[in-house]
């Protein structure tokens, strides 16, 4: 049995960052039927404060033999089953820093708690009814969101918004698997069978199931971000590009070629979807030792890389060494910026651009002087086409593991078209049929496995 099934005694972790010297406050987490018990063992309320769940009491930690004092702080206390496990909880709420609350901890340790796994406590309110797995997962979102509109999306999942038509999905499923299976049971005294709306019923459900698959790409952009690498011959603008992007001076920018030696990272968000910025050293051959390791870090962020921004100087032309890098680059999906067009007229520009191969997304920029960054940002949208998103498009943004189900329940479903085209017996439609509504049950919980919630709440921090 996995440890992450071990979920019976009383948990205890830091639900809160712990930073040396920052935070003004952290949090010691408490589940289980002692966490009553070791709260008024460790918790000192001083005057006649009621011990009333969903109450806030203010007082002091003392250890429980020595009556030395830990922390001034607050405890607040929430019993089942209205808490977020659906068990007694309290929360130590200490000053923040290292050293108060692992002693707290401690403490809890020490008096009839056990340290919790990784996502023990949304595990816990899992099994105990309080959320599905969609809405765990959306937790595990928000918590790692990189975004506003990552952020809204896992909302949406917490609210159920991805739940309510799977399960919707998964009732039809049921629907259909009732009425063939009332048939194989008792043929003679029903009608029979509309296998007509039977093929209609299950094509519905297999349109809606395609429908959520789209939001796949989506939601994994939105959950991992875009690595978008800027590359090209030193000189050529690279560092002030990212600078105009990022609204910062993240990059050193010089008039000597080979300044930036190592790959500089800068985050951003694009039409909500976070991206990591990589501005690489020039690429040229150079027998300066520490620029060539810069050189070759440079190849393979640009070989790492989901979009290559390669930049070329508008004022230089079309060079050798641009032609060069561009064999390099050229079979990754790449965005041409021609920068520094603010140094040309538009007949040289033009003449140019009649010169670069048939790179099919090109910008023009002036980055010292901010021009262009809002086009570059509208190509990067086109190029992993998606345009401009709004957070009411990303209610459904389905992960890795629910698409898998949910591709799993489609094949299902083809199945079953094929079974019944193939005129074989009812028996044949229920065994498929029930893989699809299995399948559909993996994705909320109603169908789950130990390896599947392992998989799940061991990515989750221990105080979650």
């Amino acid at each position: 049995m996995s440890e992450i099934f071990a979920t019976t005694g009383t948990i205890a972790a830091i639900a809160t960052a712990v930073v040396p010297q920052q935070g003004s406050v952290s949090i010691v987490r408490v589940s289980g039927s002692q966490a009553m018990a070791i709260a008024q063992t460790l918790f000192h309320a001083p005057g006649k404060q009621a011990w009333e769940s969903h109450r806030i009491l203010y007082g002091y930690i003392r250890h429980p033999q020595t009556q030395q004092l830990i922390d001034e702080a607050l405890l607040l206390v929430m019993k089942e089953p209205r808490s977020y496990t659906r068990e007694d909880v309290v929360e130590f709420h200490c000053h923040g820093g290292i050293i108060a609350v692992q002693q707290v901890l401690q403490l809890c340790l020490e008096n009839g708690a056990r340290l919790a796994q990784p996502g023990e406590f949304t595990l816990r309110a899992f099994l105990n009814g309080r959320l599905d797995l969609t809405q765990a997962e959306s937790i595990a979102d928000l918590v790692g969101a990189k975004s506003p509109q990552a952020a809204q999306t896992a909302l949406a999942g917490l609210q159920g918004k991805l739940a309510h038509p799977i399960r919707q999905l998964r009732a039809n499923c049921l629907d259909i698997l009732a009425e063939i299976e009332a048939r194989i049971d008792f043929e003679e005294d029903l009608p029979p069978l509309d296998d007509k709306g039977i093929i209609s019923a299950i094509e519905k459900i297999a349109a809606e199931i395609t429908h959520l698959l789209t939001t796949r790409d989506q939601g994994e952009l939105l959950r991992t971000g875009l690595k978008v690498a800027i590359v090209g011959r030193p000189n050529v603008g690279k560092s002030s590009l990212l600078n105009a992007w990022s609204r910062s001076d993240r990059a050193i920018v010089t008039d000597l070629p080979g300044t930036t030696r190592d790959v500089v990272e800068s985050q951003l968000v694009v039409g909500g979807i976070p991206v990591q910025v990589l501005d690489t050293a020039g690429i040229r051959e150079t027998a300066d030792q520490v620029e060539k390791i810069g050189v070759e870090r440079s190849r393979r962020a640009a070989s790492a890389a989901d979009l290559v921004l390669f930049t070329i100087d508008a004022s230089a032309g079309w060079t050798e060494g641009d032609q060069e890098i561009y064999a390099q680059v050229q079979d990754r999906p790449l965005i041409l910026v021609i920068n520094k067009v603010d140094l040309v007229d538009e007949t040289t520009s033009q003449l140019l651009q009649s010169k670069i191969p048939n790179i099919q997304s090109q910008i023009l920029t002036a980055a010292s002087q901010n021009r262009g960054i809002d086009d570059l940002e509208t190509a990067i949208l086109e190029k992993v086409q998606l345009g401009k998103l709004q957070a009411a498009d990303m209610d459904l943004a389905i992960n890795q593991r629910q698409a898998a189900a949910l591709t799993q329940a489609k094949i299902s479903l083809e199945q079953v078209q094929a079974t019944i085209a193939q005129q074989l017996p009812l028996d044949f439609w229920s065994i498929d049929l029930r893989g699809a509504i299995q399948a559909l049950g993996e994705i909320t919980g109603e169908e789950v496995t130990e390896s599947v919630l392992d998989r799940i709440f061991s990515r989750f921090c221990i105080g979650k």
